[in-house]
């Protein structure tokens, strides 16, 4: 194999490339976005396929092989492996999801997958999540194949289905039943990390996700007697139901800082000079922007979302159900579970809707130190900080073949750009600036070798 940095250096991006890479980039974002691929969950979501097949059809074009894969009638993925140098080094996988959540027209200001550039930005759903961050690999890998550049080690890009439901039909599938697209694969990256949190002292940092909580989305359901909606009950299903929804949502969580919110706590509390208590938001505060990366993240949480019971107003019924999402810590399910059955009594069950364990990986690997690097090639303010997301993404798949996931999108926003507003919510875009950073991180990334690396800072 080449030497590391003198691969690199031939490969360096001219100035012409960068300017082609930068440019398909947008391109492909708002490509991307006019793809209605709104998944509304249970089976049902659109667009997948269409999705799937014209980005097979823009990596055929490069002369790579990527293969489509459908789970279920129009639920594809699209998966390709590009070789490395070393053919037997750990590869990479990078994988990003092209379902969206659904938008609802009347509420947006401009057409939610009109895909529009305008003032700086690309309008749509998706824009945020994560049709950039698919933009970003499909222009890496054509910008490749213009110039004929292998990286150091194989790299195995996923476009997969469902991730915006319980992600069984897209990376889990894929998981599952074709286990040998991903083979040799030590290490991935997906969403989300890598993109600029502003401090209150006007440094930029960068966050690189280590780690998940864990979902334990639950079924809880109460029996009780049935009887007239006129007379005495003292053992109305309803009722006790009301009153365990009522306790799971006044339980308060022991603060648990794991490793990475550690991490990332110390590295704030120093940059900063401040001290912050995880336990007290007002402490918590102090970190501006950065405060949302920790506050989910430092306990256990639990949240009732849905409620079924009865179907006539005179009749008492004999169970009643509601659905339960929680999160869990790397390492606290345990404790966890413990707690919401002391909380449940005798007289509720629970039972999984779905569940997926927490994942976490080294904040301390070469991996790690080859993405701090490259943000700082391209930031060299950059503060390069772990953290563990408070929800989840198709990490929790992909860990299951015992690669070590983390999340890195990167991207870079001026101060008063709230990224955290747009997803999932209205009049979605992405700016164009922010791609053309981020397509240049991750090229620059994915051309590295981690063993080449130090992790010392």
């Amino acid at each position: 194999m080449n030497d590391p940095a003198s691969h690199q250096d031939s490969a360096a991006l001219s100035t012409a490339e960068d300017a082609a890479l930068t440019a398909e980039v947008t391109e492909l974002c708002a490509r991307l976005i006019r793809f209605d691929t709104s998944n509304y969950g249970a089976g049902d979501s659109r667009g997948e396929r269409e999705a799937a097949e014209w980005t097979a059809g823009l990596l055929s074009d490069s002369g790579y092989e990527p293969v489509v894969l459908e789970s279920a009638p129009r639920r594809a993925s699209t998966v390709v492996r590009i070789p490395g140098e070393d053919r037997a080094a750990p590869a990479l996988l990078v994988h990003g999801h092209l379902d969206v959540v659904p938008a609802e027209p009347a509420d947006w200001s401009f057409d939610p997958f009109c895909g529009e550039i305008c003032d700086g930005a690309i309008l749509g759903r998706g824009a945020l999540d994560m049709k950039d961050m698919d933009a970003m690999m499909l222009a890496v890998a054509r910008s490749w194949a213009r110039r004929g550049v292998r990286p150091p080690r194989d790299v195995v890009m996923a476009f997969v289905a469902d991730e915006e439901d319980t992600g069984e039909l897209g990376a889990g599938f894929l998981v599952d039943r074709h286990p040998g697209l991903f083979e040799g694969v030590a290490t991935a990256i997906g969403e989300s990390g890598g993109y600029s949190v502003h401090l209150p002292d006007a440094s930029r940092l960068y966050p690189v996700a280590v780690g998940e909580r864990g979902s334990a989305w639950m079924d809880l359901t109460a029996r009780g007697a049935a009887g007239h909606g006129s007379r005495p009950g003292s053992d109305n299903a309803v009722a006790t139901l009301a009153a365990t929804l009522a306790a799971l949502a006044a339980h308060r969580w022991p603060v648990r800082t794991v490793p990475a919110v550690a991490a990332l706590l110390e590295g704030l509390s120093t940059h900063l000079g401040i001290t912050v208590d995880p336990a007290d938001p007002a402490s918590l505060a102090q970190l501006g922007e950065a405060a949302k990366l920790v506050g989910a993240t430092v306990a256990n949480t639990l949240n009732p979302t849905m409620l079924k019971a009865g179907y006539k107003h005179n009749v008492i019924p004999s169970d009643a159900t509601a659905g339960v999402d929680g999160r869990i810590l790397p390492g606290a399910e345990e404790e966890f579970f413990a707690t919401v059955d002391a909380l449940l009594g005798e007289k509720v069950s629970r039972s999984f809707h779905s569940f997926a364990a927490p994942v976490f990986a080294d904040h301390t690997s070469r991996e790690f130190a080859a993405m701090a690097a490259a943000l700082r090639r391209a930031d060299p303010e950059a503060l390069v900080l772990p953290f563990i997301m408070s929800g989840g993404t198709d990490a929790k798949a992909f860990a299951r073949l015992g690669i070590e996931c983390y999340g890195f999108g990167p991207g870079l926003t001026p101060p008063g750009f709230d990224a955290w507003r747009y997803v999932h919510g209205v009049d979605e875009q992405v700016l164009v600036s922010s791609l053309e950073f981020g397509v240049r991180v991750l090229e620059d990334f994915l051309r590295s070798d981690p063993l080449a690396v130090r992790t010392d800072g």
